[in-house]
């Protein structure tokens, strides 16, 4: 069973990646990612990170790469001309096609079109994900645990990543004016984009805090949240909280398809166990909680 789903992981990958290149190839509308996902035969909840584990590289930086590499392939054609390689590819112009070349490959489509060995190193480096190394030599202590469901109140925040403890602030005021702070259960997090991939001021994450309670109002832009409830895998991470994207990689790239598990529609959530301000940064302590689908009895 798990050589079977670690197998569905990796077709559904190359699947979407052979689906973006005939995309290029033809010039048909590349699609988004909840279309991608059904390529994939995966989750549109967790598609965008599943992808990024198993790559290395987001969708976004997988479409930049294949359409360079097939831009070197048109340049490589008798008589090709910059402009309408730029075109046939999905750049707007030919001054969009050598902005990309130059940041990607420190050289002009005229270069790369009159070189051949250039050419050929490129096209080399560009057949494969140039994404983030991973190292897969210590072995993961995962657990399957079935997390009983909890309340949260929540505040979506959108900026930097380190800035993050200012929302947490927030929803601790609003808590202390309501006289439950004292009653504080739980910190969590959930990410909604990646912040190794976004700019700074395009991280959004959704900052939460549990007291034990559901809780009958809660004024905008706060709101409530229902986490947890079935089965989760759970990874205990040690060290930066920044680090808690990567240590997820692991989780869904080295293990996820070992289990024979399968996600499942529900927010994949950080369970902060330790206060940044009181814990030194190389021992806090966080729980990675990834919903999975109940297994079927055989």
């Amino acid at each position: 069973m798990s050589r079977i789903a670690q197998l569905r992981h990796r077709h559904g990958i190359d699947r979407v990646i052979a689906h973006l290149q005939d995309c290029l190839r033809t010039g048909q509308p590349l699609p988004d990612l909840d279309a991608l996902a059904a390529v994939a035969h995966q989750s549109p909840f967790h598609f965008h990170r599943l992808y990024r584990a198993l790559t290395g590289e987001t969708p976004g930086r997988t479409v930049a790469r294949l359409r360079l590499l097939r831009a070197l392939q048109l340049l490589a054609q008798a008589d090709s001309r910059v402009t309408e390689v730029a075109l046939e590819v999905g750049y707007e112009s030919s001054q969009a096609l050598a902005r990309a070349c130059r940041q990607a490959l420190a050289a002009t489509p005229s270069a790369l079109r009159d070189d051949a060995v250039l050419r050929a190193h490129w096209q080399q480096q560009l057949s494969l994900p140039a994404g983030d190394s991973a190292d897969d030599s210590a072995p993961l202590q995962v657990r399957v645990s079935t997390l009983e469901p909890f309340d949260v109140v929540v505040l979506r925040t959108r900026g930097a990543f380190d800035d993050l403890d200012q929302a947490f602030g927030q929803v601790y005021a609003w808590a202390a004016e309501q006289g439950i702070a004292g009653q504080l259960q739980a910190l969590v997090g959930i990410a909604l984009n990646d912040h190794r991939d976004v700019p700074a001021d395009a991280c959004e994450f959704d900052c939460g805090m549990g007291f034990g309670r559901a809780l009958a109002t809660v004024p905008a832009p706060l709101r409530s949240l229902r986490l947890g409830g079935g089965q989760h895998a759970v990874l205990r991470h040690v060290g930066s909280y920044a680090g808690l994207e990567a240590a997820t990689d692991a989780l869904l790239r080295q293990w996820l398809g070992e289990s024979g598990h399968a996600l499942r529609d529900a927010p994949l959530y950080y369970h902060y166990l330790d206060d940044p301000e009181a814990v030194p940064e190389a021992i806090l302590r966080a729980d990675i909680c990834v919903p999975l689908q109940v297994a079927r009895s055989v």
